[in-house]
Protein backbone atom coordinates (compact mmCIF):
# COMPACT_ATOMS: atom_id res chain seq x y z
CA UNK A 1 0.00 0.00 0.00
CA UNK A 2 0.83 3.44 -0.64
CA UNK A 3 3.26 5.46 2.41
CA UNK A 4 4.50 8.77 2.30
CA UNK A 5 7.86 9.87 2.66
CA UNK A 6 8.99 11.19 5.15
CA UNK A 7 7.88 28.90 32.86
CA UNK A 8 8.37 31.61 34.05
CA UNK A 9 8.06 33.55 37.44
CA UNK A 10 6.08 36.64 38.06
CA UNK A 11 8.29 38.85 39.25
CA UNK A 12 6.79 42.63 38.35
CA UNK A 13 6.70 43.81 41.90
CA UNK A 14 4.34 47.26 40.44
CA UNK A 15 1.61 44.62 38.72
CA UNK A 16 1.40 42.94 42.54
CA UNK A 17 1.28 46.25 44.11
CA UNK A 18 -1.27 47.71 41.75
CA UNK A 19 -3.81 44.83 43.34
CA UNK A 20 -2.82 42.06 41.00
CA UNK A 21 -2.33 40.43 44.77
CA UNK A 22 -6.20 40.86 45.66
CA UNK A 23 -7.68 37.61 45.45
CA UNK A 24 -10.43 39.03 43.64
CA UNK A 25 -7.98 41.21 41.57
CA UNK A 26 -6.18 38.01 39.79
CA UNK A 27 -9.63 36.61 39.47
CA UNK A 28 -10.51 39.12 36.90
CA UNK A 29 -7.14 40.30 34.94
CA UNK A 30 -8.10 41.71 32.19
CA UNK A 31 -7.58 39.16 28.66
CA UNK A 32 -5.88 42.18 27.27
CA UNK A 33 -5.62 46.19 27.91
CA UNK A 34 -9.40 46.52 26.59
CA UNK A 35 -10.37 42.97 27.45
CA UNK A 36 -12.27 42.68 24.66
CA UNK A 37 -11.79 38.79 24.22
CA UNK A 38 -14.26 37.79 26.75
CA UNK A 39 -16.98 36.86 26.18
CA UNK A 40 -20.23 38.63 27.36
CA UNK A 41 -20.60 38.84 30.95
CA UNK A 42 -17.20 39.23 32.12
CA UNK A 43 -16.48 40.82 35.04
CA UNK A 44 -14.86 44.22 35.70
CA UNK A 45 -11.40 44.19 37.50
CA UNK A 46 -12.72 47.37 39.82
CA UNK A 47 -11.20 47.92 43.29
CA UNK A 48 -14.37 48.56 45.00
CA UNK A 49 -15.31 44.88 44.42
CA UNK A 50 -12.16 43.13 45.28
CA UNK A 51 -13.07 42.62 49.20
CA UNK A 52 -16.20 41.12 47.97
CA UNK A 53 -14.72 39.08 45.28
CA UNK A 54 -12.00 37.74 47.31
CA UNK A 55 -14.85 36.48 49.49
CA UNK A 56 -15.83 34.55 46.46
CA UNK A 57 -12.64 33.05 45.84
CA UNK A 58 -12.49 31.35 49.32
CA UNK A 59 -15.83 29.34 48.59
CA UNK A 60 -14.95 27.98 44.87
CA UNK A 61 -12.12 26.07 45.58
CA UNK A 62 -13.44 24.20 48.15
CA UNK A 63 -15.96 22.71 45.70
CA UNK A 64 -12.99 20.61 44.66
CA UNK A 65 -13.01 19.22 48.34
CA UNK A 66 -17.12 18.75 48.02
CA UNK A 67 -16.72 16.93 44.45
CA UNK A 68 -13.82 14.27 46.23
CA UNK A 69 -15.78 13.75 49.53
CA UNK A 70 -18.67 12.49 47.51
CA UNK A 71 -16.62 10.43 44.81
CA UNK A 72 -14.71 8.86 48.10
CA UNK A 73 -17.78 9.18 50.40
CA UNK A 74 -20.62 7.10 48.25
CA UNK A 75 -19.61 3.75 48.83
CA UNK A 76 -21.06 4.28 52.16
CA UNK A 77 -24.73 6.05 51.60
CA UNK A 78 -26.77 3.51 50.82
CA UNK A 79 -28.84 3.66 53.32
CA UNK A 80 -29.71 7.57 52.62
CA UNK A 81 -30.45 6.95 48.96
CA UNK A 82 -33.70 8.58 49.39
CA UNK A 83 -32.70 12.02 51.09
CA UNK A 84 -29.75 12.03 48.40
CA UNK A 85 -31.59 11.92 45.46
CA UNK A 86 -33.48 14.63 46.18
CA UNK A 87 -30.25 16.81 46.49
CA UNK A 88 -28.89 16.35 43.41
CA UNK A 89 -29.01 18.29 40.69
CA UNK A 90 -28.27 17.48 36.92
CA UNK A 91 -27.43 18.84 33.12
CA UNK A 92 -26.23 17.96 30.07
CA UNK A 93 -22.83 16.49 29.29
CA UNK A 94 -21.77 18.71 26.84
CA UNK A 95 -22.52 21.83 25.62
CA UNK A 96 -22.08 20.80 21.84
CA UNK A 97 -24.37 17.40 21.94
CA UNK A 98 -23.04 13.76 22.13
CA UNK A 99 -19.78 14.05 20.35
CA UNK A 100 -18.70 17.11 22.32
CA UNK A 101 -17.17 15.81 25.14
CA UNK A 102 -14.94 12.79 23.59
CA UNK A 103 -15.23 8.72 23.71
CA UNK A 104 -13.64 6.49 25.81
CA UNK A 105 -11.90 3.32 23.92
CA UNK A 106 -12.39 0.16 26.19
CA UNK A 107 -9.06 -2.03 26.60
CA UNK A 108 -8.95 -5.75 25.67
CA UNK A 109 -10.81 -6.23 28.49
CA UNK A 110 -14.15 -4.27 27.64
CA UNK A 111 -13.16 -2.13 30.20
CA UNK A 112 -13.01 1.47 29.77
CA UNK A 113 -11.18 4.60 31.99
CA UNK A 114 -13.48 7.31 33.93
CA UNK A 115 -12.53 10.69 33.47
CA UNK A 116 -14.63 13.33 35.43
CA UNK A 117 -14.16 17.11 35.44
CA UNK A 118 -14.55 18.95 38.99
CA UNK A 119 -15.67 22.36 38.57
CA UNK A 120 -15.61 24.79 41.22
CA UNK A 121 -18.24 27.66 40.25
CA UNK A 122 -18.64 31.30 41.34
CA UNK A 123 -22.64 31.35 41.07
CA UNK A 124 -24.71 32.25 43.58
CA UNK A 125 -28.20 29.99 44.07
CA UNK A 126 -29.09 30.84 47.71
CA UNK A 127 -28.68 33.04 50.35
CA UNK A 128 -26.39 30.78 52.17
CA UNK A 129 -23.41 31.14 49.27
CA UNK A 130 -24.09 34.83 49.16
CA UNK A 131 -23.29 35.05 52.91
CA UNK A 132 -20.24 33.19 52.43
CA UNK A 133 -19.21 34.81 49.34
CA UNK A 134 -20.11 38.11 49.02
CA UNK A 135 -21.03 39.73 45.99
CA UNK A 136 -24.22 38.57 45.55
CA UNK A 137 -25.27 38.84 41.84
CA UNK A 138 -24.79 36.53 39.01
CA UNK A 139 -25.36 39.78 36.50
CA UNK A 140 -22.07 38.86 35.27
CA UNK A 141 -22.49 35.30 34.77
CA UNK A 142 -20.32 31.99 36.49
CA UNK A 143 -16.92 31.71 36.04
CA UNK A 144 -15.20 28.28 36.48
CA UNK A 145 -12.19 29.44 38.67
CA UNK A 146 -11.16 25.93 40.01
CA UNK A 147 -11.84 22.56 37.52
CA UNK A 148 -9.54 19.42 38.51
CA UNK A 149 -9.78 16.58 35.73
CA UNK A 150 -10.28 13.15 38.14
CA UNK A 151 -8.70 10.01 35.58
CA UNK A 152 -9.59 6.79 37.12
CA UNK A 153 -7.86 3.78 35.28
CA UNK A 154 -9.98 1.05 33.23
CA UNK A 155 -8.18 -1.18 35.81
CA UNK A 156 -9.11 0.48 38.89
CA UNK A 157 -5.72 0.38 40.00
CA UNK A 158 -4.34 3.98 39.47
CA UNK A 159 -5.44 7.62 39.21
CA UNK A 160 -4.81 11.15 38.20
CA UNK A 161 -5.50 14.52 39.34
CA UNK A 162 -4.49 17.29 37.13
CA UNK A 163 -5.15 20.74 37.97
CA UNK A 164 -6.24 23.14 35.36
CA UNK A 165 -5.51 26.56 35.92
CA UNK A 166 -8.47 29.17 35.86
CA UNK A 167 -6.39 31.87 34.36
CA UNK A 168 -5.19 29.49 30.98
CA UNK A 169 -5.37 30.74 27.86
CA UNK A 170 -7.51 28.32 25.07
CA UNK A 171 -9.41 28.00 22.14
CA UNK A 172 -12.92 26.09 22.14
CA UNK A 173 -15.34 25.72 19.31
CA UNK A 174 -17.96 27.63 21.35
CA UNK A 175 -21.34 26.47 22.63
CA UNK A 176 -25.04 26.11 22.49
CA UNK A 177 -26.88 24.48 25.19
CA UNK A 178 -30.36 24.78 26.37
CA UNK A 179 -31.14 26.76 28.82
CA UNK A 180 -27.50 28.53 29.55
CA UNK A 181 -25.96 31.10 27.57
CA UNK A 182 -24.59 30.43 23.79
CA UNK A 183 -21.05 31.40 22.85
CA UNK A 184 -19.72 31.52 19.56
CA UNK A 185 -16.19 30.32 18.86
CA UNK A 186 -13.54 31.18 21.48
CA UNK A 187 -9.95 32.33 21.15
CA UNK A 188 -7.22 33.06 23.52
CA UNK A 189 -9.59 33.45 26.14
CA UNK A 190 -9.28 32.68 29.68
CA UNK A 191 -10.97 29.08 30.51
CA UNK A 192 -12.36 29.86 33.18
CA UNK A 193 -14.92 31.70 30.97
CA UNK A 194 -16.66 28.80 29.14
CA UNK A 195 -18.96 28.22 32.86
CA UNK A 196 -20.81 31.46 31.16
CA UNK A 197 -22.28 28.54 29.16
CA UNK A 198 -23.42 26.31 31.53
CA UNK A 199 -21.20 23.20 32.60
CA UNK A 200 -21.45 21.12 29.41
CA UNK A 201 -19.25 24.28 28.14
CA UNK A 202 -16.64 23.46 30.83
CA UNK A 203 -16.45 20.28 29.74
CA UNK A 204 -16.30 21.18 25.96
CA UNK A 205 -13.61 23.55 26.43
CA UNK A 206 -11.46 21.47 28.65
CA UNK A 207 -12.12 18.16 26.14
CA UNK A 208 -10.69 20.53 23.17
CA UNK A 209 -7.73 21.74 24.95
CA UNK A 210 -6.68 18.51 26.15
CA UNK A 211 -7.98 15.71 23.81
CA UNK A 212 -9.01 13.50 27.14
CA UNK A 213 -12.44 12.36 27.12
CA UNK A 214 -14.70 13.20 29.90
CA UNK A 215 -17.76 11.27 31.08
CA UNK A 216 -18.85 12.80 33.78
CA UNK A 217 -18.17 16.42 35.58
CA UNK A 218 -19.35 17.63 39.06
CA UNK A 219 -20.07 21.19 39.62
CA UNK A 220 -20.14 22.11 43.24
CA UNK A 221 -21.21 25.65 45.01
CA UNK A 222 -20.16 25.86 48.87
CA UNK A 223 -22.77 26.70 50.94
CA UNK A 224 -22.18 23.13 52.38
CA UNK A 225 -18.24 23.37 52.39
CA UNK A 226 -18.27 24.51 56.42
CA UNK A 227 -19.83 21.64 57.76
CA UNK A 228 -18.47 19.62 55.66
CA UNK A 229 -15.33 19.88 57.12
CA UNK A 230 -16.46 19.96 60.81
CA UNK A 231 -18.30 16.47 60.10
CA UNK A 232 -14.80 15.31 59.08
CA UNK A 233 -13.62 16.81 62.28
CA UNK A 234 -11.09 18.64 60.77
CA UNK A 235 -8.32 18.13 57.88
CA UNK A 236 -4.48 17.60 59.42
CA UNK A 237 -2.31 19.90 57.60
CA UNK A 238 0.89 21.42 57.94
CA UNK A 239 2.64 25.08 56.75
CA UNK A 240 6.34 25.14 56.24
CA UNK A 241 6.70 28.34 58.14
CA UNK A 242 4.64 31.28 59.52
CA UNK A 243 2.32 32.59 56.66
CA UNK A 244 -0.32 35.13 56.76
CA UNK A 245 -2.34 36.25 53.52
CA UNK A 246 -4.33 39.21 54.27
CA UNK A 247 -6.69 38.61 51.13
CA UNK A 248 -7.41 35.07 51.93
CA UNK A 249 -7.32 36.20 55.61
CA UNK A 250 -5.27 32.82 56.13
CA UNK A 251 -3.09 32.65 59.40
CA UNK A 252 -0.97 30.23 60.54
CA UNK A 253 2.05 29.68 62.80
CA UNK A 254 4.90 27.35 61.22
CA UNK A 255 4.24 23.73 61.96
CA UNK A 256 0.76 21.31 62.01
CA UNK A 257 -2.98 22.32 62.33
CA UNK A 258 -6.26 20.67 62.34
CA UNK A 259 -8.64 22.49 60.11
CA UNK A 260 -11.93 23.34 60.18
CA UNK A 261 -14.84 25.68 59.06
CA UNK A 262 -13.35 29.15 57.67
CA UNK A 263 -9.57 28.15 58.31
CA UNK A 264 -10.05 25.63 56.03
CA UNK A 265 -11.90 28.29 53.69
CA UNK A 266 -8.90 30.31 53.66
CA UNK A 267 -6.27 27.67 53.57
CA UNK A 268 -7.88 26.28 50.12
CA UNK A 269 -7.92 30.18 48.68
CA UNK A 270 -4.81 31.39 49.65
CA UNK A 271 -2.60 32.18 46.81
CA UNK A 272 -0.04 34.06 48.56
CA UNK A 273 1.06 31.88 50.62
CA UNK A 274 2.35 29.24 49.38
CA UNK A 275 5.17 28.26 46.59
CA UNK A 276 5.35 31.20 44.13
CA UNK A 277 2.34 32.54 45.14
CA UNK A 278 0.75 32.44 41.73
CA UNK A 279 -2.58 31.27 40.92
CA UNK A 280 -1.21 27.84 39.18
CA UNK A 281 1.90 26.89 41.42
CA UNK A 282 0.62 28.46 44.31
CA UNK A 283 -2.69 28.13 45.58
CA UNK A 284 -2.63 24.46 43.84
CA UNK A 285 0.01 23.34 46.79
CA UNK A 286 -2.16 24.25 49.57
CA UNK A 287 -5.31 22.47 47.78
CA UNK A 288 -3.19 19.20 46.88
CA UNK A 289 -1.87 19.12 50.06
CA UNK A 290 -5.52 19.37 51.73
CA UNK A 291 -6.98 16.81 49.41
CA UNK A 292 -4.39 14.54 49.88
CA UNK A 293 -5.04 14.75 53.81
CA UNK A 294 -8.33 14.62 53.38
CA UNK A 295 -7.89 11.33 51.06
CA UNK A 296 -6.42 9.75 53.87
CA UNK A 297 -8.37 10.53 56.70
CA UNK A 298 -11.72 9.16 54.97
CA UNK A 299 -9.60 6.06 54.48
CA UNK A 300 -8.02 5.48 57.38
CA UNK A 301 -10.02 6.79 60.22
CA UNK A 302 -13.22 4.46 59.84
CA UNK A 303 -15.01 7.66 58.30
CA UNK A 304 -16.37 5.63 55.10
CA UNK A 305 -17.84 3.32 57.32
CA UNK A 306 -19.39 5.32 60.07
CA UNK A 307 -23.34 5.87 59.35
CA UNK A 308 -23.55 9.31 61.35
CA UNK A 309 -20.17 10.35 59.72
CA UNK A 310 -20.99 9.94 56.10
CA UNK A 311 -24.69 10.70 56.64
CA UNK A 312 -23.63 14.54 57.28
CA UNK A 313 -20.55 14.91 54.63
CA UNK A 314 -22.83 13.38 52.05
CA UNK A 315 -25.90 15.74 52.56
CA UNK A 316 -24.22 18.83 52.64
CA UNK A 317 -22.13 17.58 49.89
CA UNK A 318 -25.12 16.46 47.43
CA UNK A 319 -27.18 19.34 48.44
CA UNK A 320 -24.06 21.57 46.56
CA UNK A 321 -23.56 19.51 43.51
CA UNK A 322 -24.88 19.29 40.48
CA UNK A 323 -23.97 16.27 37.96
CA UNK A 324 -24.41 15.55 34.34
CA UNK A 325 -27.64 13.39 33.34
CA UNK A 326 -26.42 10.22 33.60
CA UNK A 327 -24.95 10.82 37.31
CA UNK A 328 -28.49 11.75 38.75
CA UNK A 329 -28.90 9.57 41.29
CA UNK A 330 -27.33 8.67 44.47
CA UNK A 331 -26.82 4.83 43.02
CA UNK A 332 -24.53 6.11 40.08
CA UNK A 333 -22.89 8.03 42.24
CA UNK A 334 -22.04 5.62 44.65
CA UNK A 335 -21.12 3.24 41.74
CA UNK A 336 -18.91 5.93 40.95
CA UNK A 337 -17.25 6.02 44.61
CA UNK A 338 -16.73 2.84 44.78
CA UNK A 339 -14.35 2.98 41.63
CA UNK A 340 -12.69 5.64 43.07
CA UNK A 341 -12.34 3.90 46.48
CA UNK A 342 -10.84 0.68 44.70
CA UNK A 343 -7.48 3.20 43.91
CA UNK A 344 -4.96 3.09 46.96
CA UNK A 345 -3.74 6.44 47.76
CA UNK A 346 -0.30 5.20 47.01
CA UNK A 347 -1.58 4.82 43.23
CA UNK A 348 -3.00 8.53 42.99
CA UNK A 349 -1.07 10.92 41.38
CA UNK A 350 -1.70 15.20 42.11
CA UNK A 351 -0.08 17.28 39.17
CA UNK A 352 -1.00 20.84 37.85
CA UNK A 353 -0.79 21.65 34.41
CA UNK A 354 2.23 22.77 33.61
CA UNK A 355 1.53 26.65 32.26
CA UNK A 356 3.57 29.88 32.52
CA UNK A 357 2.84 33.57 32.64
CA UNK A 358 4.07 36.39 30.09
CA UNK A 359 3.13 39.63 30.15
CA UNK A 360 1.44 40.64 26.72
CA UNK A 361 0.39 43.55 25.97
CA UNK A 362 0.84 44.98 29.38
CA UNK A 363 -0.99 42.27 31.12
CA UNK A 364 -0.68 38.91 32.10
CA UNK A 365 -1.48 35.80 30.36
CA UNK A 366 -1.30 32.37 31.09
CA UNK A 367 -0.58 29.88 28.50
CA UNK A 368 0.61 26.37 28.15
CA UNK A 369 4.16 24.67 28.86
CA UNK A 370 4.88 22.03 26.23
CA UNK A 371 6.36 19.11 26.14
CA UNK A 372 5.26 18.69 29.61
CA UNK A 373 1.84 19.68 29.36
CA UNK A 374 0.72 17.74 25.81
CA UNK A 375 2.76 14.66 27.45
CA UNK A 376 0.17 15.10 30.51
CA UNK A 377 -2.76 15.30 28.43
CA UNK A 378 -1.54 12.19 26.74
CA UNK A 379 -1.22 9.98 29.52
CA UNK A 380 -4.20 10.46 30.58
CA UNK A 381 -5.99 10.47 27.41
CA UNK A 382 -4.12 6.83 26.93
CA UNK A 383 -4.81 5.74 29.90
CA UNK A 384 -1.34 5.24 30.92
CA UNK A 385 -0.41 5.34 34.54
CA UNK A 386 2.22 8.21 36.55
CA UNK A 387 2.74 5.42 39.48
CA UNK A 388 4.49 2.46 39.87
CA UNK A 389 2.50 -0.58 40.64
CA UNK A 390 4.09 -0.50 43.94
CA UNK A 391 3.11 3.12 44.69
CA UNK A 392 5.47 5.59 44.17
CA UNK A 393 5.85 8.20 41.24
CA UNK A 394 6.79 6.64 37.87
CA UNK A 395 10.44 5.98 37.21
CA UNK A 396 12.41 3.70 34.20
CA UNK A 397 12.29 -0.06 35.00
CA UNK A 398 14.72 -2.51 35.34
CA UNK A 399 17.31 -2.98 32.61
CA UNK A 400 15.31 -5.20 30.05
CA UNK A 401 17.53 -7.93 28.80
CA UNK A 402 17.77 -6.59 25.27
CA UNK A 403 17.88 -2.99 25.04
CA UNK A 404 14.84 -1.45 23.24
CA UNK A 405 18.00 0.66 21.72
CA UNK A 406 19.31 -2.10 20.13
CA UNK A 407 16.05 -3.78 18.62
CA UNK A 408 15.46 -1.81 15.17
CA UNK A 409 12.33 -2.48 13.64
CA UNK A 410 10.60 -2.77 9.92
CA UNK A 411 7.46 -1.16 9.76
CA UNK A 412 5.09 -2.06 7.11
CA UNK A 413 2.00 -0.18 5.36
CA UNK A 414 -0.74 -2.82 4.84
CA UNK A 415 -3.30 -0.31 5.28
CA UNK A 416 -5.10 2.20 2.91
CA UNK A 417 -4.06 5.00 5.07
CA UNK A 418 -1.38 7.28 4.25
CA UNK A 419 1.38 7.79 6.53
CA UNK A 420 0.86 4.68 9.07
CA UNK A 421 3.86 3.31 9.03
CA UNK A 422 6.08 6.62 9.37
CA UNK A 423 3.82 7.18 12.14
CA UNK A 424 4.40 4.00 14.09
CA UNK A 425 7.90 4.40 13.38
CA UNK A 426 7.87 7.28 14.92
CA UNK A 427 6.64 6.33 18.28
CA UNK A 428 8.98 3.37 18.69
CA UNK A 429 11.84 5.59 18.13
CA UNK A 430 10.32 8.07 20.60
CA UNK A 431 9.67 4.78 23.36
CA UNK A 432 13.53 4.02 23.02
CA UNK A 433 13.97 1.62 20.16
CA UNK A 434 16.96 1.31 17.72
CA UNK A 435 16.96 4.94 15.37
CA UNK A 436 17.46 2.52 12.76
CA UNK A 437 13.90 1.87 12.55
CA UNK A 438 12.83 1.94 8.79
CA UNK A 439 8.88 2.77 7.82
CA UNK A 440 7.65 1.71 3.96
CA UNK A 441 5.04 -0.32 1.96
CA UNK A 442 3.44 -3.39 2.50
CA UNK A 443 1.41 -6.02 1.20
CA UNK A 444 -2.55 -5.34 2.31
CA UNK A 445 -3.52 -6.89 5.06
CA UNK A 446 -6.67 -6.85 7.26
CA UNK A 447 -4.75 -8.16 10.49
CA UNK A 448 -1.40 -6.66 12.09
CA UNK A 449 1.19 -8.92 12.37
CA UNK A 450 4.75 -8.75 14.16
CA UNK A 451 7.30 -11.53 12.98
CA UNK A 452 10.67 -11.94 13.84
CA UNK A 453 13.38 -14.71 13.22
CA UNK A 454 14.62 -17.33 16.14
CA UNK A 455 16.02 -16.13 18.43
CA UNK A 456 14.73 -12.93 18.53
CA UNK A 457 11.58 -13.91 20.59
CA UNK A 458 12.49 -11.62 23.74
CA UNK A 459 12.89 -8.31 20.95
CA UNK A 460 9.50 -8.87 19.83
CA UNK A 461 8.03 -8.89 23.24
CA UNK A 462 9.74 -5.73 23.73
CA UNK A 463 8.17 -4.67 20.74
CA UNK A 464 4.71 -5.70 20.86
CA UNK A 465 4.69 -4.37 24.33
CA UNK A 466 5.36 -0.97 23.42
CA UNK A 467 2.72 -0.75 20.87
CA UNK A 468 0.43 -2.98 23.00
CA UNK A 469 0.13 -5.86 20.25
CA UNK A 470 -1.80 -9.03 21.61
CA UNK A 471 0.28 -12.18 21.64
CA UNK A 472 -2.03 -13.87 18.95
CA UNK A 473 -0.01 -10.83 16.56
CA UNK A 474 2.92 -11.96 17.56
CA UNK A 475 4.65 -15.41 15.25
CA UNK A 476 8.00 -16.37 14.56
CA UNK A 477 9.01 -16.28 11.09
CA UNK A 478 11.64 -19.18 9.28
CA UNK A 479 12.00 -16.35 6.20
CA UNK A 480 12.15 -12.84 8.60
CA UNK A 481 15.41 -11.50 8.03
CA UNK A 482 14.51 -9.15 11.29
CA UNK A 483 11.66 -7.77 13.26
CA UNK A 484 8.51 -6.74 10.81
CA UNK A 485 5.69 -5.10 12.03
CA UNK A 486 2.91 -4.99 8.87
CA UNK A 487 0.44 -2.40 10.18
CA UNK A 488 -2.72 -4.23 8.73
CA UNK A 489 -6.74 -2.81 8.50
CA UNK A 490 -7.63 -3.79 12.22
CA UNK A 491 -5.07 -0.42 13.11
CA UNK A 492 -5.83 2.45 11.55
CA UNK A 493 -5.18 4.81 13.43
CA UNK A 494 -3.13 5.75 17.12
CA UNK A 495 -0.18 4.41 17.72
CA UNK A 496 -1.72 1.71 20.82
CA UNK A 497 -3.08 -0.98 19.10
CA UNK A 498 -7.14 -1.17 19.73
CA UNK A 499 -8.15 -2.26 22.67
CA UNK A 500 -4.02 -2.85 23.89
CA UNK A 501 -2.77 -1.03 27.13
CA UNK A 502 0.71 0.21 27.27
CA UNK A 503 3.33 2.27 29.69
CA UNK A 504 4.10 5.23 29.48
CA UNK A 505 7.71 5.80 28.42
CA UNK A 506 10.12 6.58 30.96
CA UNK A 507 10.72 10.04 28.95
CA UNK A 508 7.22 11.08 28.92
CA UNK A 509 6.68 9.74 32.62
CA UNK A 510 9.70 12.05 33.03
CA UNK A 511 8.10 14.99 31.08
CA UNK A 512 4.31 14.74 32.08
CA UNK A 513 5.65 15.64 35.67
CA UNK A 514 8.39 18.13 35.33
CA UNK A 515 7.18 20.97 36.65
CA UNK A 516 3.19 19.81 38.06
CA UNK A 517 4.29 20.13 41.41
CA UNK A 518 3.57 16.67 41.58
CA UNK A 519 2.73 14.67 44.93
CA UNK A 520 1.22 11.18 45.30
CA UNK A 521 -2.32 10.72 47.65
CA UNK A 522 -0.13 8.72 50.32
CA UNK A 523 2.11 11.56 51.37
CA UNK A 524 0.97 12.32 54.16
CA UNK A 525 2.12 15.43 56.53
CA UNK A 526 4.23 17.24 53.57
CA UNK A 527 3.86 20.69 54.72
CA UNK A 528 2.61 23.80 52.62
CA UNK A 529 5.64 25.40 50.90
CA UNK A 530 5.12 29.22 52.73
CA UNK A 531 6.03 31.68 50.07
CA UNK A 532 9.36 33.29 50.41
CA UNK A 533 8.76 36.24 47.63
CA UNK A 534 8.46 39.82 49.60
CA UNK A 535 6.76 41.47 47.20
CA UNK A 536 3.10 39.62 47.91
CA UNK A 537 1.93 41.59 50.54
CA UNK A 538 1.17 44.98 51.05
CA UNK A 539 2.44 47.22 53.92
CA UNK A 540 1.38 50.47 54.25
CA UNK A 541 3.66 53.52 55.48
CA UNK A 542 3.52 52.61 59.69
CA UNK A 543 4.57 49.49 58.72
CA UNK A 544 1.39 47.60 58.95
CA UNK A 545 -0.77 45.01 56.46
CA UNK A 546 -3.18 46.23 53.67
CA UNK A 547 -4.85 44.99 51.05
CA UNK A 548 -6.06 48.51 49.30
CA UNK A 549 -3.94 49.17 45.98
CA UNK A 550 -0.47 50.64 45.36
CA UNK A 551 1.21 50.20 48.66
CA UNK A 552 4.32 51.96 49.53
CA UNK A 553 5.67 48.48 50.70
CA UNK A 554 5.28 45.02 50.64
CA UNK A 555 6.40 42.13 52.33
CA UNK A 556 6.55 38.06 52.54
CA UNK A 557 3.21 36.17 53.84
CA UNK A 558 6.38 34.97 56.83
CA UNK A 559 6.97 38.81 58.09
CA UNK A 560 3.59 39.89 57.73
CA UNK A 561 2.62 37.19 59.94
CA UNK A 562 5.60 38.84 62.62
CA UNK A 563 4.34 42.08 61.99
CA UNK A 564 0.67 41.35 62.89
CA UNK A 565 -0.08 40.47 66.27
CA UNK A 566 -3.19 41.85 66.96
CA UNK A 567 -4.83 39.25 63.64
CA UNK A 568 -6.04 36.64 65.86
CA UNK A 569 -4.37 32.70 63.96
CA UNK A 570 -6.61 30.75 61.75
CA UNK A 571 -6.37 27.79 63.86
CA UNK A 572 -4.45 27.52 67.18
Amino acid sequence: MTESSHGSRRRDSGRRRSGAHSAGAVSTAPASAAGQDRPPGGRAAVRKGRKKRGGRRAVKIVGLVMGFVILLAGGAAGYVYWKLNSNIKSDDLSANGKDGAGHEKADAFGRTPINILVIGSDGRTDAADCKLGGACTTANGQRADVEMVVHISADRTNATVMSVPRDLRADWSGCHDKGHASMGPQHDVMINAALAGGPGCSVVAVHELTGIPIDHFMMVDFSGVVDMSNAVGGVNVCVSANVYDPYSHLKLKKGAHVLQGQAALQFLRTRHGFGDSSDSRGRTFGQHIFLTALLNKLKDQGTLTSPGKMWKIANAATRALTVDNSLDSATKLIGLGTDLNKVPTNRITFATLQTADAKVNGAYETHLVNPGATTLFKTIAQDQSLTTAHGGKTAPSATPTVPPSSIAVQVHNGTTVTGRAAAIAAELVDRGFSKQTTSGDGPSSTKTSLTYPAGQQAQAQSVAKALGLPSAAVKQSASATGIVLLLGADWPTGTTFPGGKVAASAADQKSALNGANSQLGSDKGECAPVSKFDDVIGVDASGHVTTKSNPPHSTSPTHAYAISPNVKDSAP
